[in-house]
Parts: C-alpha cells; structure tokens; sequence
C-alpha cells in the first residue's frame, strides 16, 4: 500500500477541516488546536496555501478558502464523472477476458447503456451504445443489492408482476450479490440467444447463478457489479457481455472479483476514499 508524505496529508487536513466549516474563519490558534499540528508548522504550511491561493487571510487573520481553489472546485464539479475512471478501467477488462463491458446507469425505471468498451471479436456488438431499456428483476439485483428497502418497493412496482419463482430468485440474487460484490449470469434453460443483456421489453433469457461450484461449467453470459458514490447510492452498474462458451466456476468467481474490484476502485473515486491496491 501507497503511503502519502506527512507534508501532504497536513495539507489536506486543514483544506479538509474549512471545507468542512463553510461559512466559517479559523485563525491559526483554532487550527493548531483542532487539528493537533505545531504552531511552526501550521503556520508555514497556512502561508504557503495563501501564497497559491488555496487560502485567503482576512484583515482579522484567520483564514478562509481561496479563489484559486474555488475556481478548482467548480472546474472538478462540472468534469466530475465516474466515466473518467471507469473507461480505462472498462478497455483493460475488455481486453483481458476477451468481452464487451458496458456502463449501465439507472434512469427512473429504465436502463441506459453510456458507455462500453468491446474487444477486437466483439466490434460489432448487436446491443448499440444509448440504448435504453427497462429495468427488469436480473438487473434490479445488482442496482438494489445494499439496500433491501428500495429492492422490496421495486420488485412490487415491477411490469409485469414478478411470477413467485422470479420473487423466490430476486430474493436469493440480492444475497449473493450482498456477499460476493458481483451478479454471474447464466443462459436460461431452453434458451439459445447468445444476447445476454436485450434491447427490447422481453425479459433477457438469463437467471442469476445463486451458487458456484468450482469445477463445474457454466454457459455464461454476464456478469455485472455496482458502483455506488460517497453516500452508498448505485451510481451505474458495469456489465462484461459476450463470453465464448462455458466457463468453470473457478472462471467465473475470478472475473467477478476482477469486476467488483474495478467497481470498488471507481465507487473510491467517488466518495474519496483511495483504493488500496
């Protein structure tokens, strides 16, 4: 794990600690005591932040946020987007595992797919990037997976009603979603659509895999993880699409904690908090 230097860390705790009071000034006596720092050290670190202008000194001393970090601020605000991350993190699993891998985000009761990355065999991919379509219960598991409230509210709005087999599945693929961070889906039985995520109103031929035997095969066809922002909402969900023939167990569980994984760096972005790689 990464260590950041002690003058860095100093630094952010102070620009922390005002952000964290707006509409408030510290003088440098206020700072010293809250945040346990030498008086020589706070104040040489106060200085060099006004200097760049980080900091603004007022005629009272105390101290306050600057324009140059405001200006900062609004510039990270209006780029601020879990794309930024996720696209190349979206081409290495493409890649790596030989798929497509698709940003779903959650617009009302319909999905929207923004942004998807295909490997050189899946050019071509027949579900196009803007598609839409509805949220239907194998989707909803990985959307809902933290909060069992809104899950509950879902599955009782859902068109069309969900069938008790469907109810009983829903319910066991929140589980697995809960434990493991990722949703393995596999072809229905009966079902020979090689199209595990469709664009149309038909429920997708897939059913959540609920339990993972190592050595058994699966006949594959998404996997997908949720990337949740700082106050533990699903900001969008990342799918890998298109995998060639079955895959052991084994198989499976290492590509969906490569997903997880990936979702956790880019859910670390979000609520800034580093990822320990």
């Amino acid at each position: 794990m990464s260590r950041s230097s002690p003058g860095v860390a100093r630094v952010a705790a102070i620009l922390n600690f005002i952000a964290d009071h707006p509409g408030q000034a510290f003088a440098l006596t206020d700072l010293v005591r809250a945040l346990k720092l030498s008086r020589a050290t706070c104040h040489a670190l106060l200085t060099g932040l006004v200097d760049v202008g980080y900091l603004y000194r007022t005629t009272d001393k105390t101290y306050v946020l600057g324009p140059a970090l405001a200006a900062i601020g609004r510039t990270a605000a209006d780029h601020f987007s879990p794309l930024q991350v996720a696209q190349p993190e979206m081409r290495s699993i493409a890649d790596d595992f030989d798929v497509v891998c698709g940003a779903y985000f959650l617009e009302g009761d319909i999905i929207h797919l923004r942004e998807r990355a295909a490997s050189l065999s899946h050019i071509g991919y027949p579900v196009p990037l803007g598609t839409r379509m509805p949220l239907r219960w194998i989707q909803a598991i990985t959307f809902f997976a933290r909060s069992q409230k809104d899950a509950e509210a879902w599955a009782a709005r859902a068109t069309p009603p969900l069938s008790e087999e469907q109810k009983a599945q829903f319910g066991a693929g929140l589980e697995f979603a809960r434990s493991s961070g990722f949703t393995a889906l596999v072809r229905r039985a009966g079902d020979d659509d090689g199209v595990g995520m469709r664009s149309g109103t038909e429920d997708p031929p897939v059913v959540p895999l609920l339990t993972i035997e190592a050595a058994r095969s699966y006949p594959l066809m998404a996997i997908m993880a949720p990337v949740y922002d700082g106050h533990n909402r699903v900001v969008m969900a990342l799918v890998m699409a298109g995998f060639h023939g079955g895959m052991t167990g084994n198989a499976v569980v290492r590509a969906g904690a490569r997903l997880a994984e990936t979702c956790e760096r880019i859910s670390g972005y979000l609520s800034g908090k580093p990822f320990d790689d």
